[in-house]
């Protein structure tokens, strides 16, 4: 008897498990198909272009994408890949490192290679390519 009831404790708690992962990962990723996603992923030790790509990224929101950010139309991310809550969408993704991720109903755009070329020698061409990929995803 004690056996059994050991075996459904355990049982119990693998699902209690699952059922819990599932819940963080939808309300990490909870959107809708209209609202374009900015995501800046990170881990715990950023090198000077990675915190380039977030400020620069944070700037050309705020200063031309106010209105779709309080409309709800854009959100803006900032996620640490190193935080166990942030394990699932960093999967979803397949994010191993600092990246710049744009999503919109599923078309993902991922801007991390351009943000490394220009956002730390070039950031006035980090900005503009940055706008240009927002507004064509916006329309």
């Amino acid at each position: 008897m004690k056996k059994l009831l050991l075996l459904l404790a355990i049982i119990s708690s693998f699902v209690a498990c699952g059922n819990a992962q599932k819940q963080t990962e939808t309300a990490a990723t909870k959107t809708t198909e209209n609202t374009l996603e900015v995501l800046y992923f990170h881990g715990k030790q950023r090198c000077i272009t990675c915190r380039a790509i977030e400020m620069l990224t944070k700037e050309v929101l705020d200063s031309d994408f106010a209105e779709a950010q309080k409309s709800g139309k854009l959100v803006f991310k900032i996620i640490d890949i190193s935080q166990k809550e942030n394990k699932a969408i960093a999967e979803k993704y397949e994010v191993a490192w600092s990246s710049l991720i744009l999503n919109k109903g599923g078309n993902v755009v991922n801007l991390t290679d351009m943000g490394f070329s220009y956002a730390k020698g070039q950031p006035e061409v980090f900005k503009a390519q940055l706008k240009e990929e927002i507004t064509k995803l916006l329309q």
